[in-house]
This record gives C-alpha cells, sequence and structure tokens, in this order.
C-alpha cells in the first residue's frame, strides 16, 4: 500500500447508486469535471433492490391526483416530522424526473394510450407509483448507468472512502483505497456530494447485502463535522423472506400487496382488519410492520416465526407480469410457486429515514463544499417513509445536489489542500492495520444481534440503556482488531472500517431513540406508547471531542397552501390529515 495515486475534479461523487449518478450526470452535463467512487459493482449498486416503483402525482389513472395530495401523504404519513421544503420540493419536482429517467431508458410500464401507468401502494390516496414490474430500480439503474455512459463520466466502483479531507470547516476531498489492491488514492475536488446509502445492515434481520448499508457515509459525515438528524427514525419493512435462514430478511416487495396481496396469520385470518381496517394490507409501513410483529410476538404465526403474504388468488400470468422478480426469488430460494402457496414473511431492518442534516434546497451540509443525497441524507421522510418515494427522492435530490455543487466550485476562489490534513487520513488506514487481537466477524454478530433484540421493531428504555453499555464495550474491542492482507485480500479491512460505521451508527440510532419518549411511525415504544405533542421535535446528533451529543429543534412550518388544512394528532398513534376548510 505504498504507493498513492492522486487526482483532482471539480465535483467528487462517493456513492455510484441512483443518487449517485444523477448528481454525477447534472455536474457533467453542467460542463464541469466529476468522478464517481463506489465500493460496488457500479451495475449492481443497492438500488437495484428498490423493487416496487417510484412515486409521482401525474394522475394518469386517478385524475384528482396532484401535487398538494403527494405533499399530504407523504407529511402525514411522517407523522408531521419531516421537513415540508424538502416533501413540497419533491412532489413538486418528481413528475419531471420520473418522465426524464424513463426517456432515458427505464422502460416503465405504458398504459394503452401511451401515458405511464401507476400502480396502488400503501398509504398512498392515489394510484401514482409508476413501475418496471417488481425490478424498477434496476431499470432506473440501467438507464443512469446508460446516460452516464454515453457522457464519459468516469466511476471507480473499486474505491472504498475512509475520511473526508476537511480543513477549517471546508471540505476539499476524501481519501480511499482500491478494495482489490488496498492502493490508497488522495481525490481532491472542489466540492464533494455524499451518496452512500444508510446503515440497515446493523441489525439481525435486514434487506441489505454483505459490504453496503453499514453507516459508512454517516461515519465520514460525523468525522467531518456533519450534525444527523431523525436517527431513531429506521423503517422496519412488513415484509421479508424467512427462509432460508442465510437470507432471511430479503425484501417482499410492497409491490406485491400494491397488486392484491393478503397477510393471514396462522388460523387463516386477514388480520390487517384489526390494525386498519380501511386501508387493510395498504396501510402505511410502519403500521402494517407492527401488526406483522404483534401477530408473530402473540403467537399467531408459522412456525418459522413468520406470517402469510398470499397472492395465489391472482391468476399466474398476471403475477408473472407484474411481480417476475419476487415469483423466481421464492421459486429459487424455497422451490415455493407463490401462484399456488402463500409466501411466509417478516419486518425486516429496510431504511434509514435519519441521516445527515441537510438544507432542503441544495443538499449542502454544515461543512462547506459537502452535500448529501439519497438515503445517507435526513429530513425528507420523517418517521415513516411512504413505499416509492426513496426512488423519487434519489433523482430529485441528486440533481439538486450535483447542481449546487457545480455552482460552489464554479463560485469557489481557489482549489484548497492541506498536507497535514492529507497526511493525518493517510496515516489513520496505516494505524487500523496495525496486528490487534479481535476478531471482526463476531463482533459484527454480536452488534448485530444488540440491535435487533434492544432497537428492533417495538424499544423500551431500559433495553436501550443497557444496548447503549454493550455498544460502548465493541466500541472499545475495536480499537484492536485481527486484519489480515495476506495474498492481496483487503476485505478485513473493509470489514474493520464497516465495523466502526456501524458502531457509531448504531450509538447515535439508540441515543436518539433513548430521549425520544414516544411512539410515532417507525420509532415504537413499550414504554411510551403514544404521540406526545411536546416530541413534535427533530433529535440532532454529533460528533464532538469524540463523542456523540444530542440535541433537538423544532419542527418546521407547513407551506402557505396548507395553512387552511388543520393536521390532527390523534391519540390512537396515529396522525390524520383532514381537508377542513
Amino acid at each position: 500500500m505504498n504507493n498513492i495515486l492522486s487526482g483532482f475534479s471539480n465535483v467528487l461523487i462517493i456513492g455510484c447508486g441512483g443518487a449517485g449518478l444523477r448528481a454525477a450526470i447534472e455536474v457533467k452535463m453542467s460542463g464541469l469535471n466529476v468522478k464517481v467512487l463506489g465500493k460496488r459493482l457500479k451495475s449492481d449498486a443497492h438500488t437495484s433492490l428498490a423493487a416496487g416503483g417510484i412515486n409521482a402525482a401525474l394522475g394518469n389513472l386517478d385524475h384528482n391526483d396532484s401535487w398538494k395530495q403527494h405533499f399530504i401523504d407523504t407529511y402525514i404519513e411522517g407523522y408531521g416530522i419531516g421537513d415540508p421544503s424538502h416533501i413540497e420540493i419533491m412532489v413538486k419536482e418528481a413528475p419531471d424526473f420520473v418522465k426524464e429517467v424513463d426517456n432515458w431508458g427505464a422502460n416503465f410500464e405504458k398504459l394503452p394510450n401511451g401515458k405511464l401507468d401507476q400502480r396502488f401502494f400503501g398509504a398512498h390516496k392515489y394510484r401514482r407509483t409508476c413501475y418496471s414490474g417488481d425490478y424498477s430500480g434496476q431499470s432506473i439503474l440501467n438507464a443512469l448507468l446508460k446516460k452516464s455512459s454515453l457522457l464519459g463520466i468516469p466511476i471507480d466502483d473499486e474505491q472504498y472512502v475512509t475520511d473526508l479531507l476537511v480543513k477549517n470547516n471546508v471540505c476539499f476531498g476524501a481519501v480511499s483505497f482500491n478494495i482489490k489492491n488496498g492502493q490508497k488514492c488522495i481525490n481532491l475536488a472542489d466540492s464533494v456530494v455524499l451518496c452512500t446509502g444508510g446503515h440497515t445492515r446493523i441489525w439481525k434481520i435486514n434487506s441489505s447485502r454483505k459490504y453496503e448499508n453499514n453507516g459508512d457515509g454517516l461515519y465520514l459525515g460525523l468525522k467531518a463535522g456533519c450534525s444527523l438528524i431523525d436517527m431513531e427514525m429506521v423503517q422496519f419493512h412488513p415484509t421479508g423472506m424467512v427462509l432460508p435462514e442465510e437470507i432471511a430478511g430479503t425484501l417482499v416487495t410492497e409491490a406485491v400487496r400494491g397488486e392484491g396481496g393478503r397477510l393471514l396469520n396462522i388460523n387463516g385470518e386477514r388480520f390487517m382488519k384489526k390494525y386498519d381496517k380501511k386501508r387493510m394490507e395498504l396501510s402505511t409501513r410502519d403500521r402494517v410492520a407492527l401488526a406483522n410483529y404483534t401477530e408473530i410476538l402473540e403467537g399467531r404465526c408459522t412456525a418459522n416465526g413468520g406470517v402469510f403474504l398470499d397472492i395465489s388468488h391472482r391468476d399466474k400470468e398476471f403475477i408473472m407480469r407484474k411481480l417476475p422478480r419476487i415469483y423466481n426469488q421464492f421459486l429459487e430460494y424455497q422451490n415455493l410457486d407463490i401462484s399456488q402457496k402463500p409466501m411466509e414473511v417478516a419486518p425486516t431492518a429496510h431504511y434509514s429515514m435519519g441521516g445527515i442534516k441537510v438544507d432542503a434546497d441544495n443538499h449542502s451540509a454544515c461543512v462547506e463544499g459537502l452535500f448529501a443525497a439519497g438515503e445517507v441524507a435526513g429530513g425528507l421522510h420523517g418517521a415513516n417513509r411512504l413505499g416509492g418515494n426513496s426512488l423519487s427522492e434519489i433523482l430529485v435530490f441528486g440533481s439538486r445536489a450535483g447542481l449546487a455543487a457545480v455552482n460552489y466550485s464554479r463560485n469557489s476562489s481557489k482549489s484548497l489542500s492541506c498536507e497535514l490534513v492529507i497526511k493525518k487520513c493517510l496515516n489513520s488506514i496505516d494505524e487500523i492495520m496495525h496486528s490487534g487481537k479481535n476478531e471482526i466477524e463476531p463482533m459484527e454478530r454480536d452488534l448485530q444481534s444488540l440491535m435487533w433484540l434492544n432497537c428492533g421493531v417495538v424499544k423500551d428504555e431500559q433495553k436501550l440503556k443497557d444496548a447503549i453499555k454493550s455498544i460502548l464495550k465493541i466500541k472499545n474491542k475495536s480499537q484492536s482488531l485481527v486484519i489480515n492482507i495476506e495474498n492481496g485480500n483487503y476485505r478485513d479491512l473493509i470489514s474493520a472500517y464497516n465495523l466502526k460505521a456501524s458502531i457509531i451508527s448504531a450509538e447515535a440510532t439508540l441515543l436518539s431513540s433513548l430521549n425520544r419518549k414516544e411512539s410515532r411511525g417507525s420509532h415504537q415504544r413499550n414504554d411510551y406508547k403514544l404521540i406526545r405533542k411536546k416530541e413534535n421535535v427533530n433529535y440532532i446528533v454529533r460528533l464532538k471531542n469524540n463523542e456523540l451529543e444530542i440535541s433537538k429543534q423544532s419542527t418546521k412550518d407547513v407551506p402557505k397552501e396548507f395553512k387552511n388544512y388543520k393536521f390532527i394528532l390523534e391519540s390512537k398513534n396515529e396522525l390524520k390529515g383532514k381537508l377542513l376548510e
């Protein structure tokens, strides 16, 4: 690892999923030099797992749909703590971005009149989710990669970023190493855009894959001086696979329920009528997840600890056309034909609503020259994310962050660099490789189990306090890790950085969860079962003197267009929007 490469770009993008690619496209089309770094094969970025669709209030099927209704659905189902400015920007701009990416080759399903088809998704008043079967994320990713290739955007998807380069609260690049040969690289830039995803891999049962969503972008941001917002808000998707054990938690898309899938307990009861009689399976993700969790906890589950999701009442041709990936997924892993038999599902850690605190308009962080977009950024979703909004988010805010980075780069008086900062970041890679005594994998498993048991679908004060104590022990052990890089294998080094990122992300999540003394959306506590008006705030976490500190801020007012709408907090632990003039 003695050879050190260096390079310069006007804008450096960290992350080669949908948000990163859309940001890079914006930079390149603006005429500036851009480079994209990723640590996973660009064609297999996490965006590819977003199956069900992308939201845009086009009104192609339900003509009464509008950006205002999309705003209401998003704000209400975020339980009133999502940033209204974020939401307004996304819902207004999503239609143009959806049409754009379809023109670039996403190939969404079309109606006979040539307009985009739209399906129901949970908690949407109207059909507004555009889709490509049940592989919408992959189709969007392919379209963005095709556009990036046409523009000649350089993408290096073999780089693990270890540190952002920051001096006097100004970001001027990042340090990384090649995951194949370990070569260090100094990536200098006028501005940097973080698009690194979330942190749900730190739960034992999750919908992420190995080496992704360990909170590495959150860790980079914290070390650089950024704040995190809403870290207690982690979405547990209602339907993850139960078997086989090695892939437990793998996502079963909401599109199954959107196309008529029914949830049943072991008694054959369609139990959602007890939890949301009106919307049933198309209720909010937090409510369906809690319903599934409750049925399982109270013993009305299968022998494998799941509930049934049944789509077998639809004909096979329909299933093969609308849900081809899910059909093949169960056939491959369980030899189960879902057109004949129901699936077994259970909640799975799926999405980080919290993330780096950014400005709604340009997605700038509190560090100059640093921007963030996609799942790594917080503020949009509040306490619960609507299905289909994440793909809208990566396009709208990926573009905005890219354009903001362009404007910042153009207005920079001169390129900043600091040899001392660079040397310190390079040396930290050498320091982490010093021979230690603690194996990484057992610590990863301990952390995942700890988060699942103590900070899962339902939490309480004692479990959270116990988890914080345990996390600190794991943190201390992580100072001395066994890292073997013989024979050119740098997986141990990657795992070491992932572990450190996971620990700090877990600590931030636990701290925020402990401080929010109520149940709201995805954050459910046994000891505080109702929404509390005094908790109508956002919790903010920062790293100061190597310790996390927490504060809170008041939520923002809704736009003037909604001043005559009354939003009502009800004691039944739900937030409803009634259009009361």
